[in-house]
């Protein structure tokens, strides 16, 4: 079957919220980065579901509890076959990357880091790339090593090269960075890294929705990506690992689900994928991500790219044109986010002017204050777009920051 291919007014219609107004005015959203937007094929995937199926999944031998668990484990294969993983079971429900990441370090890192081993991250992480890194060394007496960033936000990688040694016993880096949107030379971190024996995690949250990753190309050993980044529900999440690390790992949570006998005195596991799902899982979420997962694939990653590239050239050659604006972040590989100043204005004002004016940006320090720290500043205001948007709308952020910065300078 032949799917047509859409406009971008069609796909407009697509998502129901797109249509709505703010003080008046049509609504410009360019606050993709914090979270997409949901298509009508998500909500009526989760509305179907609650109607028409809705059962606690593997425990019942009636048919609606078979039928949720087909849809629900139908979800858990779609997203295998998104990232290429090599069995289904390698794909771990979570409520989003930041339990995948906490996952990972509560269980790989409490059983097999010690005293002295060094944990090596980036300088441009999220907060949920560093805290649970932090309480993993605080616990366990590990040291957390730091990537520098140079001044144009890409990674200092000679200094990767002097910081990896036989210390290192563990990399944890994002794949694109939220704040400032490059994208990082994974693949290279991945292939020092394995020379020396160390598993990687991608932090994978604001790369999924921007173009297809392929673990097994990669060969990372953890990814972790939120099912709201990739226009999917909130709430639900995906841990990728491959199966020979989380076969040694411990289970994160005890109760239901996750066991396969309990007395008083012992209890054992189920295997993969469940001995890392304790409890009665998001089945609507999930089944709702893997409706997006298929949108995304109709939609096709070909037009996604490009649609995103060109909106990104074009809103940096106008951006371009403020003098008073500053950006930061001017890697050669990045993603369809802009991050920047006016200069002596604070982003939050900038943000609120063009929030009146109906457009959504996101102002402050994303979550990477460390990243903010070094450059020197507070914050920024990141615009960030999906294949959704418009040069129209590019044009009307143009025309909100000229007001922004006639009012406040």
């Amino acid at each position: 079957m032949i799917i047509p291919i859409k406009t971008i007014d069609g796909i407009r219609a697509d998502f129901p919220i797109l249509n709505e107004k703010v003080y008046g005015k049509s609504w410009v959203y360019f606050d993709n980065a914090a979270s997409g937007q949901k298509p009508k094929a998500v909500i009526q995937a989760i509305t179907e579901y609650y109607e028409h199926t809705h059962s606690n999944v593997h425990r019942g031998v009636h048919y609606m509890s078979q039928r949720a668990t087909d849809k629900f484990e139908h979800a858990r294969k779609r997203v295998a076959q998104f990232l290429n993983a090599a069995e289904t079971h390698e794909i771990i429900w979570t409520t989003g990357a930041t339990e995948g990441i906490n996952l990972v370090a509560a269980t790989y890192g409490r059983k097999f880091l010690k005293a002295g081993d060094e944990i090596l991250i980036s300088g441009m992480e999220h907060h949920a790339n560093i805290v649970p890194w932090q309480m993993l060394c605080e616990e366990k007496g590990c040291i957390l090593k730091v990537i520098p960033m140079l001044d144009n936000g890409t990674l200092d990688m000679q200094a990767f090269d002097s910081l990896l040694s036989e210390k290192t016993r563990f990399v944890s880096v994002a794949y694109v960075s939220n704040a400032l949107g490059t994208i990082n030379p994974v693949k290279e971190i991945i292939q020092k890294a394995h020379a020396l024996r160390i598993p990687v995690l991608l932090d994978g949250a604001q790369a999924s929705c921007h173009f297809l990753v392929d673990v097994q190309e990669l060969d990372c050993d953890f990814y972790v990506f939120s099912g709201h980044k990739v226009f999917g529900p909130t709430g639900i999440g995906v841990l990728y690992g491959k199966s020979e690390l989380l076969d040694i790992m411990p289970p994160y949570k005890g109760g239901g689900e996750m066991i396969e006998t309990v007395t008083f005195e012992k209890t054992t596991y189920a295997g993969l994928p469940f001995k890392f799902e304790a409890g009665t899982p998001d089945i609507a979420n999930a089944v709702g991500l893997g409706a997006g997962i298929d949108y995304l694939e109709e939609i096709g990653w070909d037009f996604i790219q490009k649609q995103e590239d060109l909106l990104f050239q074009y809103a940096m050659e106008e951006i371009k044109k403020l003098k008073e604006v500053i950006l930061y972040g001017t890697a050669p590989e990045k993603v369809s986010v802009i991050s920047f100043l006016i200069d002596g204005v604070h982003p939050y004002d900038v943000g609120t002017i063009l929030d009146k004016m109906g457009i959504a940006v996101r102002t402050g320090h994303h979550c990477t204050q460390p990243l903010m720290a070094r450059l020197g500043i507070p914050g920024t205001v990141r615009a960030s777009f999906a294949f959704y948007n418009t040069k129209e709308e590019i044009d009307r952020l143009i025309e909100g920051l000229k007001k922004a910065i006639k009012m406040l300078r």
